[in-house]
């Protein structure tokens, strides 16, 4: 018999500690274990009861859930899936993917949440997935603020684009994307486009502080947005991310409606739009979306990077594509940056 994952409730609510445990407890396959009304009772019920996941209250008394999960990491690491009604906040949701929050859920809107019964297989399949993350590979990342008075010219250095670096992942990639863009130059000529498993109400929230600690300028994807060098777009995994070039010649973000395989898209676009200037970047992840999209972006003469599976939170999208031999190179994720732009350089040379 299968044991069943055990959770740990943390949330100073009584009625949503008794919600979140109903919609947990229906699926057969996970047990509560207990429940705290703070962070701090959170960590000595960890501690006692050694659940496999707990979900994760931001706005509590006594202890603040950015607060318990830096204790969580360092005392007691467990995988934390965060459900807060405070997703609008930019320094709540980036400090708790940073720090090491396998995922951040908003909680249903409403005083008393009855529309939390809509958000229940999300729930459920969120805890499901973290009881089975690398908990050793979920790492803070390190970050230093940039200021947005700083001559942009220096920063930039307005290249022009030549190259295009799609990034794709599913859970797991916020902290990842964060890491690389912290140590790859903008100064290179190519812009970046990020698809990650993050939700629509949560990403503007979310790139906002993004974009105040890395060096590279982050915006959402918006329908339409010229491309420009030195410029990270950000979507959610729910939306479908293709190019199309305008009357001016200029490659345009195309943002469709959700689909089973938004990675594939997103590669073959890329391939489609910049040919062997073509950078598929394939990320920590559930599923086999991007293999199909890779073998794209090799056909037109592309090039494929995968991060290391050893140093992913989720290996399996790495494994399928490695495993079709879509995959040019493997790399471990500490050396992602200086990988790709060794790569541009090495390519520009050669097309002199």
């Amino acid at each position: 018999m299968v044991e069943k994952i055990k959770v740990l409730v943390v949330d100073d609510a009584a009625f949503m500690v008794k919600a979140v445990s109903e919609l947990l407890e229906s699926d057969p396959g996970i047990k509560i274990v207990g429940h705290a009304r703070n962070g701090l009772e959170g960590l000595e019920k960890i501690k006692a009861l050694q659940p496999d996941v707990i979900t994760l209250d931001m706005d509590m008394p006594v202890m603040d859930g950015i607060t318990t999960i830096r204790h969580i990491m360092i005392e007691a690491p467990v995988p934390v899936v965060v459900l807060s009604s405070l997703f609008s906040d930019g320094n709540i949701t980036f400090e708790a993917l940073r720090l090491g929050a396998v995922d951040f859920l908003p909680k249903p809107s409403g005083a008393i949440s009855h529309d939390i019964h809509r958000a229940k297989q999300q729930l459920i399949d969120r805890v499901k997935l973290a009881a089975v993350v690398n908990l050793h590979n979920v790492r803070r990342v390190k970050l230093n603020r940039w200021d947005s008075r700083e001559d942009l010219a220096e920063r930039y250095g307005f290249q022009s684009l030549d190259y295009l670096l799609a990034i794709g992942t599913t859970l797991g990639g916020p902290n990842t994307s964060l890491r690389l863009f912290c140590n790859l130059s903008p100064k290179l000529p190519i812009a970046a486009v990020v698809v990650q498993e993050i939700s629509p109400k949560i990403l503007p929230a979310f790139v906002k502080k993004f974009d105040e600690y890395v060096p590279w300028k982050v915006e959402v994807a918006r329908d339409g947005a010229v491309l420009e060098q030195g410029v990270c777009y950000v979507s959610s995994y729910e939306n479908t991310i293709t190019f199309q070039v305008n009357s001016n010649r200029e490659v345009c973000l195309q943002i469709g409606t959700a689909s089973d395989k938004p990675l594939d898209a997103l590669f073959s676009s890329t391939a489609d739009i910049f040919g062997r200037h073509a950078i598929g970047l394939l990320l920590t992840g559930i599923g086999n979306d991007g293999t199909e999209g890779f073998a794209k972006v090799k056909k037109n003469s592309g090039t494929t990077i995968a991060q290391e599976v050893e140093t992913c939170v989720y290996p399996n999208l790495i494994q399928c594509a490695i495993e079709r031999g879509v995959v040019d190179w493997v790399v471990n994720e500490n050396e992602l940056s200086t990988t790709i732009a060794t790569l541009i350089e090495n390519t520009a040379h050669a097309e002199v």
